[in-house]
Formats: C-alpha cells, structure tokens, sequence
C-alpha cells in the first residue's frame, strides 16, 4: 500500500519513524457528468478571471480571501516555515479508555507502518504496552494543511490511528428528541431485548452493499442493450400506527425462522395489528368525510348511526300517521253507528206507538151479539 504521509510518532523522548497508509477504500461508484443529447462528456475547466485563459495544475497556488474580495496569496513555503511542532510528528500527548472515545468523533482511518527496520523495536513496544493497558492513545498530528486530532489503537499487530474531529465541531443534538413524553413497558422492553439477542450474532465480513451490486447489474444490463425498467413499489407512507408488540413478536419469531430455531414457525402466520390514526372531535364535514374514508371499520359505524336514526324517525312518523288514520276513522265508525242507533230507536218508538193506538181502537168498538 502506498504512504499518503511520512513522520514519527513521538512518544515521550521516543521517536518511532512511520508511514501513514489509509486504512479504508472506498468502493461506491461514480458518474461522469455528459450532455444528455448526445452523451459527449462535460468536463470542469480552471479559468483565470483575470485572461479568461484555461491554467494548467502547476500554475495553481493558494489564496485567502479577504472581506473586500482581495485575495491574499500563501505559498506552500509560508505553511512549512510556521512553528507547527506536528507539522511531521504525531504527538502522543495522554492515554484514556477506550469508551471515554465518543463515536461521533472519529473520522478517516489510518495504518501507522514502521519506517525501516531501526522503527521496529520501538513500533513493538507501542503496540504491547497499548494492548496490555488497554487503553488508546491521543494525539495531534498535521495532514493536508491543518492540524488534527487523532487516536491510536492496535488492530491485530497493527497500530492503528482514526482522526477525531474536535470537540468543538460536534454539534449540540437540540431539538432533535421526541418533543412528546414516551413510556415504555417492561413487556415492551423485553421483546426488545429478544430481538437484540436474536438479530446480535452476525459475521461483519459477511455484510455487502446490496445497492452497490444493482448499480453495477444496472450498468451491465444497458451496456449490453437488454435493460428493461421496473417501476419501484412504493409503500404507502403514514395514516397508521404499527401495534408495537405485535412487530416485535412477529420480528423475534421472523428472526429465529430465518435462523433455522425451533418453534419459530409456529406463529409466523400471525400478522402485526394495525391501529388506526383517530382524529380530533373538533373534525369538521370534510374531514369527517376524509377519516371515514381512511378510518376503516370506525368510519361505518358512524354513518350507519345516522341512518339507523334518520330511519327510526321515519318509522316513528309513519307509525303516528297510521295511528292518527285509525282514530280518524274510529271517530267516524262509532259516530255513524250512533246516528243508526238512533234511527233504529226512533223507528221503533213510533212502530210501538202506532200499535199501542190500533189496540187502543179495536177494544174500544163494541162487539155484535148473535141471535139465537
């Protein structure tokens, strides 16, 4: 591997000779930028302001900007000659536990090799006395025009270095949290920790970049004239509330599935619940309208509640209807059968009083006696 930085370490009064290796690559693709009418490529130019005339890399230097837009040049030579003690040294300044490393600091990583065979000894007993201590060492060291922080580690019989970022540069997390208060139960909790034990064993080496391969298939396939775009499933996104204890119990027992572990399968069939988003009272007509349509089973039951009821009234209505009908018309039955009550009444009151009189008429006209 190629050197990007020659120097030391300088440990106390030792000074160990080293070469700065970078520890990572990086293996994402890249584009050119082209001219989409007919794929010519687009390529950057450094251009003088001044001529308007393309500079070539050599003439290229530095210059700081000042307010009023002035540029004031800085030489290569001025950066060597300032008193920057780390300028080719990385200086071990203490030594802390690991965990007091937060992770937000580290930046790029580095191999520090030994720089001859005189760099062995010392190199070796950096190495060992960072492994018996368990501890990782801090340090400043000066790379691409700036003065770093860095910290130093042994990864098998190779000391490491990762640039740290300074305290200052890590921001403050404000308002970032949940802004509403959470709580968690305990039963919650536990299926958590299932699921970490479960999903906690896996081989790092094994892990890929699952995007980087279908870019690369994605190139090959229209290098070779057969691609065929796919439309992408979309999911669709909010309006539901993932029951959380039913996600994780069917994510613990996908988890022990997929590894082969008894009982597993047992319960895959069952689906996680999905509660629904219900909106505020205060809805009016239109939202009202637009939950029902998203609500589920709780939008029918408030519009079979208004039917339910606009019927009921209707029912209600005609029941009194027909029950005003029926006595309108008992009203009328009973007061026709009185007038013929009273008809027949009459008619035999006059019937007896015709009879009475005729009987009257014939007691009173004397009988003829018969001769003998």
């Amino acid at each position: 591997m190629r050197s990007i930085w020659n120097g030391a370490i300088s440990f106390g009064l030792v000074s160990i000779p080293i070469k700065l290796v970078n520890a990572t690559e990086s293996h994402s693709i890249s584009f050119r930028q082209i001219h989409v009418s007919d794929g010519g490529r687009v390529r950057y130019r450094k251009v003088c302001e001044l001529d308007g005339e393309e500079v070539p890399s050599a003439e290229i230097g530095k210059g700081y900007e000042e307010a009023d837009g002035s540029i004031v040049p800085i030489t290569d030579e001025d950066l060597a000659q300032l008193p920057l003690a780390t300028a080719k040294t990385i200086e071990i300044m203490s030594f802390v536990p690991a965990e007091e490393i937060d992770p937000l600091q580290m930046d790029a990583a580095y191999y520090l090799a030994a720089n001859g065979a005189t760099a062995a000894k010392p190199y070796t007993l950096l190495r060992e006395a960072l492994k018996r201590s368990r501890k990782v060492a801090i340090a400043k060291y000066a790379l691409r025009g700036r003065e770093r922080l860095g910290m130093l580690r042994v990864v098998d019989d190779v000391i490491a270095m990762h640039g740290l970022l300074w305290p200052d540069e890590i921001r403050a997390p404000e308002g970032v949290a949940p802004e509403v208060a959470v709580s968690v139960r305990d039963a919650e909790l536990d299926l958590a920790d299932a699921l970490m034990a479960t999903l906690g064993e896996v081989e790092m080496a094994s892990l890929h970049d699952d995007y980087r391969e279908a870019v690369e298939a994605l190139i090959v396939a229209k290098s070779g004239g057969a691609f065929e775009p796919t439309e992408a499933v979309v999911e669709p996104a909010g309006g539901q509330v993932i029951d959380l204890m039913a996600a994780l119990e069917k994510s613990v027992r996908a988890a022990k599935a997929s590894r082969g572990e008894a009982g597993a399968a047992g319960g895959a069939e069952s689906e996680a619940e999905v509660t629904p988003i219900r909106r505020k009272a205060g809805a009016g007509a239109g939202a009202g309208a637009g939950a029902g349509a998203g609500k589920g089973a709780a939008a029918p039951k408030a519009v079979g509640g208004k039917k339910s009821t606009a019927a009921s009234a209707k029912k209600t209505a005609a029941s009194a209807a027909t029950k005003k009908k029926a006595t309108t018309t008992g009203k009328a039955a009973a007061g026709k059968s009185t007038s013929g009550a009273a008809t027949t009444k009459s008619t035999a009151k006059s019937t007896a009083k015709k009879t009475g009189a005729a009987a009257a008429k014939k007691a009173a006209t004397p009988r003829k006696r018969t001769s003998a």
